[in-house]
């Protein structure tokens, strides 16, 4: 189910319904996983939210022009963080710091 949730976050930049389809089956799945599973449920959750609220400061700061700049370091973290955690899972391996804000 982490990997479908990876995905369909990455294809959330062209259909942003599925980042939410993939945070409620994160939050779903979350419960019955084994643990080294869980730090990537916790991680995908906390990019969701951590996600959204760069989003939503870098489109209130487009009117300064410099939110332009800010959604794109956004959009990279973002792209960043879901790139890093499937590298992770597809070796089975536990995500080191799901709590992180940053990477």
């Amino acid at each position: 189910m982490a990997l479908i949730i990876y995905i369909l976050y990455l294809a959330s930049f062209a259909a942003g319904i599925t980042a939410i389809i993939g945070l409620v089956l994160a939050y779903v799945s979350r419960d019955n996983a084994p643990d080294w599973l869980k730090s990537h449920y916790t991680f995908q959750i906390r990019t969701f939210w951590i996600g959204l609220l760069y989003f939503v400061v870098a489109g209130l700061c487009v009117f300064i022009v410099i939110g332009i700049p800010m959604l794109a370091v956004a959009a990279v973290w973002f792209i960043v963080r879901c790139a890093l955690g499937l590298s992770r899972l597809l070796r089975t391996e536990a995500y080191p710091t799901p709590q992180s804000w940053v990477i």
